[in-house]
């Protein structure tokens, strides 16, 4: 069968005819860019330097408060815009698209996150193993976040997850565990999921150049993140998101029009049949649930049950508890800013069901051959994957649909989510291994010091994505990033049933929560050994995986190790001593609004504590901003001989090398009073509240259409 492919995938239909739009709109080997697409993409780049340089000039980048937390000055419009770009990432276009591709609608009641990326890739089959957060979950654990957890994370004056826990059960082995597996699961899963769509996606458009685009990618994002802080990256994400919303939106239409809108949609996909298809197997029809996003709870690709109870464990742990997203709430200048960027981020995540799942349910039912093939050997010649095309299907309606122009405003998308990804993951690493790692070793590091290891942690993470560039390249489809990314499946739920059992049950001690996470750590392990020793049956051949994996639903799986980590953990809680109540003052949902105890203890520990680490903009704690450069003394710090050499690298790392006043432990005590109050201005806790039950009222109209 003749196969002329102008790229793969992209140029030929299954059965060797090139379509009518691959005609017209498929470069051609070694095609460039036209340069209307190069101009908004140079338009593109120039805007997001632009907003990450101003916004680095907006930040006070010389404190941990200022550089990690952005100061706690974040209003509520850029916190919401932020949480939806650090969650979606590159991976979402390719991976959530091709999945719908492949299964339908019920795909739509996920996000992507951060778990099994191959398994969006898997094609046709309809293995919906895909670690996505899901829709409804995104939605209402949005809220939770601003609603329940945050008003704790603020009101203990942590900076870190791993930092309320060590506060939280006190001792050190459970913070250093959770930060240590954090940056693993950052360095090795975030990075490459964020990396390996995004490099399909530009090898498949740009031909030549994917290796040059991602390290042109790198280079910015690394300047203004170090330069800026968390301050540039959640500005820089909201000019992210608006580019990403828009260009998606503007597919969706085009995908839509073509179809003959979302009537058209439903009657097209159910006849993309391939034309060449596996004898004696049904794995080339499309599913006849396609447009139910409740499935059956024993033999549904995605079951009902696990859909509600078992994705929100792993959701509750992508929302609440880590890291990239606790972060920017973190950064709120007050809780009803925290709660309004959860409104506002609730409602983002409302759409990339329809601007992502449904355009690529639209491009199997335009390009059946290509995006629906099934044989194998077609399947390999078309996109490199025996498993499935699906994978294609968002960048193939890229290239047959978007005019020229608007085809370069979709690269834009695509870099868009790379680098609002990056950033989140480098910005969030460096605070954990500054605040959480570094200071294990340097009990008495300085604040500058820790300012400048963050930054030049953030490099290290640049170099290590420039190292998985190759090792991308020469993956076979995405079967190693498959493994890697299960690791994170299985570490998900302990994960969640101690941040939950921490906030809610005061009787939980450290033991309990230790032993807890090491049995959870155990079985989860057990269960990704299977996995990773048998793999998915490609289509019309025989499971012949152990009953455990493909009867039993990771999903269900996610849930029932969740309970039986948080029984492990109630059972030796029980059998400790309980922590006393005193000392568990604002540290769980019910002791919230209860004073501090020995605030001038707290402004005397010899590490940077709360009352440094949130210091408003300009503003260090006693000892934590007077470290400078031994050859200047304090009458030099304005001296004109400084050259502009070193005022620039000054500027660039953070270093004024002026001394800030110090402030008296009384000081410290009242500014950490204000930093970690939760009090509420009544209008706006109404307002929050108000649009947070409206919210909650469009979520449950939609479940209630598509279900």
């Amino acid at each position: 069968r003749s196969m002329e492919l102008a790229a793969p995938g992209l140029g030929a239909s299954g059965n060797g005819v090139r379509t009518a739009a691959a005609r017209s709109s498929v470069p051609g080997p070694g095609a460039s860019l036209h340069p209307y697409d190069i101009g908004v993409l140079v338009v593109y780049f120039i805007f997001v330097v632009g907003v990450g340089v101003w916004s680095s000039f907006r930040a006070s980048r010389g404190t941990i408060g200022g550089y990690f937390l952005a100061g706690r000055s974040m209003t509520w419009w850029p916190i919401g815009a932020s949480l939806m770009s650090s969650n979606v990432g590159s991976g979402l276009f390719i991976g959530l698209a091709g999945t719908g591709a492949a299964g339908g609608l019920a795909v739509g009641g996920f996000e992507w996150n951060v778990r099994k990326l191959a398994r969006g890739f898997s094609g046709i089959q309809g293995d919906m193993n895909t670690n996505f957060s899901p829709l409804s979950q995104a939605t209402w654990l949005l809220l939770a976040l601003g609603w329940v957890f945050v008003p704790v994370y603020i009101a203990a004056g942590v900076v870190t997850m791993p930092q309320y826990l060590q506060k939280r059960f006190g001792g050190q082995r459970i913070q250093v565990y959770m930060s240590v597996l954090s940056l693993i699961l950052y360095i090795f899963t975030k990075i490459s999921s964020s990396f390996m769509p995004s490099f399909i996606f530009l090898s498949l458009i740009l031909h030549s150049a994917p290796c040059i685009s991602c390290l042109a990618l790198l280079v910015v994002t690394a300047v203004y993140t170090i330069a800026g802080g968390l301050t540039a990256v959640i500005y820089t994400d909201a000019l992210q998101t608006v580019i990403m919303v828009g260009g998606a939106l503007v597919l969706m239409f085009l995908g839509f029009k073509e179809v003959g809108w979302y009537p058209g949609l439903e009657q097209r996909y159910q006849q993309a049949i391939p034309n060449v298809t596996v004898p004696n197997t049904t794995c080339h029809l499309p599913r006849p649930d396609a447009f139910h996003m409740l499935r059956d709870p024993v033999s549904g690709d995605i079951p009902w049950p696990g859909l509600i109870f078992g994705l929100t464990v792993l959701a509750t742990w992508c929302w609440c508890t880590d890291q990239v997203i606790v972060q920017r709430s973190l950064s709120a200048k007050s809780l009803s800013h925290a709660k309004g960027g959860s409104v506002l981020g609730g409602y983002l995540k409302i759409l990339p069901m329809f601007f992502i799942v449904m355009p690529g349910m639209i491009s199997r039912a335009l390009y059946p051959d290509e995006v629906g093939c099934v044989d194998p050997d077609i399947c390999q010649r078309v996109c490199g994957a025996r498993v499935g095309c699906s994978n294609i299907a968002y960048p193939k309606l890229v290239i047959a649909l978007m005019p020229i122009g608007l085809r370069g405003l979709m690269i834009a998308v695509i870099m868009a989510a790379l680098m609002s990804s990056l950033t989140s993951i480098f910005n969030s690493s460096s605070t954990l291994f500054a605040i959480d790692v570094w200071q294990r070793f340097r009990k008495k590091a300085t604040e500058q010091e820790l300012m400048v290891v963050g930054r030049v942690f953030v490099v290290f993470l640049v170099i290590i994505s420039i190292l998985w560039i190759p090792i991308i390249q020469s993956s076979n489809s995405g079967q190693l990033f498959d493994y890697i990314q299960s690791i994170t499946s299985y570490l998900a739920p302990p994960v969640t049933a101690l941040f939950l059992l921490a906030i809610f049950c005061k009787r939980i001690t450290e033991p309990g929560a230790f032993w807890g996470l090491m049995f959870g750590l155990v079985v989860g392990f057990l269960r990704m050994i299977l996995e990773f020793s048998y793999s998915a049956p490609a289509c019309g051949e025989v499971d012949q995986r152990p009953a455990v994996l493909k009867d039993f639903h990771y999903l269900y799986f996610a849930l029932i190790l969740c309970g039986l980590t948080a029984i492990v953990m109630v059972t030796v809680s029980l059998c400790t001593t309980p922590i006393p109540e005193e000392e568990l003052a604002r540290l769980t949902w019910w002791t919230r609004n209860h004073p501090r105890y020995e605030l001038e203890k707290e402004a005397h520990e010899d590490t940077p504590g709360t009352s440094e680490m949130e210091m408003p903009p300009g503003v260090h704690a006693a000892g934590g901003g007077g470290t400078q450069n031994p050859s200047q003394g304090p009458e030099q710090h304005g001296a004109p001989h400084r050259s502009c050499g070193k005022l620039l690298w000054g500027w660039f790392c953070g270093l004024s090398g002026v001394r800030e006043p110090a402030l008296s432990p009384t000081e410290k005590a009242a500014l950490e009073l204000k930093l970690t109050s939760i009090e509420e201005e009544p209008l706006w806790r109404r307002v929050c509240d108000v649009n947070a039950v409206l919210l909650l009222a469009i979520n449950v109209f939609l479940w209630g259409y598509f279900a």
